[in-house]
């Protein structure tokens, strides 16, 4: 066993992540400091093995259960690259070719689809008050199945993203910074902006922006979130990155300047999002089968973000940042600029010039979801990782 494989070995050895084992991941301020860190070790812990061609195949057999209720690319793929990563096959859930499109409940689905599934992976995030709350009761019901002898196991939730938090890429982000940054240690007093910006698009969830300022908040860093007027994000959102800003030493604050955001800042994140208002509105339409309010509603957001069009990553919003050369993240897809549209979230040279970086963000979900299934399966994660690693089964033949 190498050198670096120990040093991981040493690092979980000094954190405490019992509770993780057969549990579920809802929302990033619901684990502990130790939690977070343990999910990252085991994500540096995996990739450091696969690239060594170490096969980290956990599982024999079982499936790992996606349905995504909003479109997706990476999320998508990154937990099917997971899932295979520790041995499980991937079978997407289409709710339009199941029975639930006839009426069926939730806890019937939930137990008919998790007889041999270790992992249910489900987004769920366009309708504020829903996804989180569908999660629980997914969880629930196979809960149930489980104490009652139906389930021979209870299948782990991972959330890829809900109308609260999207845990898997805000968790991918910050092992991105940290490895950018050389070590969390370094974060401390780093300024990041979170900031909204412009989209000729309509409705694009809350909840990246609110796990950014959920979870970079821990880390002693100083958080901005920027919006101009309107275009809050849930209050209790603001709250946790209140208390969590309080609790690790660093700041937080909002603004209604993307000039401000981005002065002599280290990290800089511009994404769209809808006013946290009109997500209600718009949950309250559906929810009423109100078509002709619905599009009156896409017509008077998409007027609204118009007069924005400012909010912008420029060149010119680059110079502003610490040394002129912040890290740019996005989750992606972005809108670029004469490119994927007239106006949009950052001009193309911008984007560009990040391309690789960006790519390199994303890369690290895949492992993060990974590492939240491999705590959640294995009892004693750190002598699984050993076992792997002494092994030392090649993962394909060179």
């Amino acid at each position: 066993m190498d050198k670096k494989m120990q040093e991981y070995l040493d690092r979980l050895a000094g954190l405490d992540f019992r509770n993780m084992y057969e549990g579920d991941f809802f929302l990033t301020w619901e684990k502990t400091d130790d939690e977070l860190n343990a999910v990252f070790t085991v994500a540096d812990a995996l990739r450091h093995l696969r690239e060594q061609n170490v096969s980290t195949k956990i599982f024999d057999s079982g499936l790992g259960i996606s349905l995504f209720r909003d479109n997706s690319t990476r999320t998508r793929f990154s937990f099917a690259s997971a899932c295979n990563l520790l041995g499980l096959e991937v079978q997407d859930l289409d709710e339009g070719k199941s029975q639930i499109a006839h009426g069926e409940t939730v806890r019937e689905t939930a137990n008919m689809i998790s007889f041999m599934a270790d992992v249910i992976g489900i987004r769920d995030d366009m309708y504020i008050g829903k996804g989180n709350t569908y999660m629980h009761g997914v969880v629930d019901a196979v809960k149930a199945g489980y104490e009652a002898g139906i389930l021979e196991q209870k299948p782990t939730l991972v959330n890829l993203q809900c109308d609260i938090d999207h845990p898997t890429q805000c968790m991918a982000d910050m092992l991105h910074i940290i490895h950018t940054f050389g070590g969390a240690e370094n974060l401390k007093g780093k300024k990041i902006a979170m900031t909204w910006a412009y989209s000729p698009s309509y409705g694009k969830p809350l909840s990246v922006p609110q796990g950014v300022i959920g979870l970079m908040t821990r880390f002693g860093m100083d958080v901005v979130l920027a919006h101009p007027e309107g275009y809050d994000v849930m209050p209790e959102t603001l709250a946790v990155a209140e208390k969590n800003a309080a609790a690790s030493g660093g700041s937080f604050r909002k603004t209604g300047s993307m000039e401000d955001a981005f002065r002599d800042a280290d990290i800089v994140y511009p994404k769209s999002w809808a006013p946290f208002a009109a997500m209600e509105k718009r949950t309250d339409l559906y929810a009423k089968g109100d078509t002709e309010g619905i599009n009156a509603l896409e017509k008077e957001l998409l007027a609204q973000n118009a007069q924005h069009k400012d909010w912008c990553c420029t060149e010119e919003m680059m110079a502003l940042t610490r040394n002129k050369s912040a890290l740019y993240l996005h989750c992606l897809p972005a809108d670029i600029n004469g490119i994927s549209c007239t106006d949009g979230e950052v001009a193309a040279s911008v984007f560009d010039r990040y391309r690789d970086p960006l790519y390199k963000q994303a890369s690290f979900k895949p492992y993060i979801i990974a590492a939240m299934i491999f705590l959640a399966k294995q009892k004693n994660p750190a002598e699984t990782l050993r076992s792997l690693a002494e092994r030392n089964r090649p993962r394909h033949i060179l």
